[in-house]
């Protein structure tokens, strides 16, 4: 990273079996935690045989530990944009094995908070109807994933307050509710 002065960090918002959600956070507290050394001090119990022992809050306070180190080193010289479309409760990672996707289509949301905008990804989430939200939801919670908002807010890493711009209607603020309001169930393209 010391070659570069900035980042942009493009994320594909969906659940992940190990974090709950993998937001702009995940993508690079592990994302850009060293393959050997860094990706193994946030999974696992220094001495440990187990690759994948830490769990629950505390791996959601390591890997935010990594993605502050990243956005330290950057400063203002960071922007983020999560895709909110195509949302399994399974990571990328896991390709075919992935569970199915059954969350609809938000929208695209960027920002140079990272807290705002993983907030607003998750708030989104939560904003939409229950039949269409609880699959996601479920994971975010039984993998205990909202302990990343709440320590970035902690390690003042950015706000979870923000304002939704529409720039598809000149510019105008919207609610979570306006955003998610013509939001179609998902349907598997065929």
């Amino acid at each position: 990273m010391d070659a570069y002065d900035s980042l942009f960090v493009l994320t594909h918002f969906k659940g992940h079996s190990k974090e709950g959600f993998g937001g702009s956070n995940k993508n690079i507290g592990i994302g850009c935690a060293d393959g050997r050394v860094g990706k193994k001090m946030i999974h696992t119990t220094p001495g440990s045989d187990d690759m994948w022992d830490i769990s629950n809050e505390e791996f959601m306070e390591r890997m935010t530990e990594s993605a502050k180190a990243v956005t330290d080193h950057f400063g203002e010289q960071i922007a983020y944009v999560n895709v909110i479309r195509n949302m399994s409760v399974s990571c990328d990672c896991e390709g075919v094995a992935a569970e199915p996707v059954v969350t609809p289509n938000i929208g695209i949301l960027a920002s140079t908070d990272i807290l705002a905008i993983d907030q607003a990804s998750v708030d989104l989430v939560y904003a939409l109807k229950e039949e269409d939200r609880h699959a996601l939801v479920e994971r975010m919670e039984s993998c205990h994933g909202l302990r990343q908002l709440s320590y970035m807010k902690e390690l003042k890493m950015g706000n979870d307050r923000y304002h939704l711009i529409d720039i598809d209607h000149d510019d105008r603020e919207i609610t979570l509710e306006d955003a998610v309001k013509n939001v179609l169930p998902f349907q598997e393209e065929k």
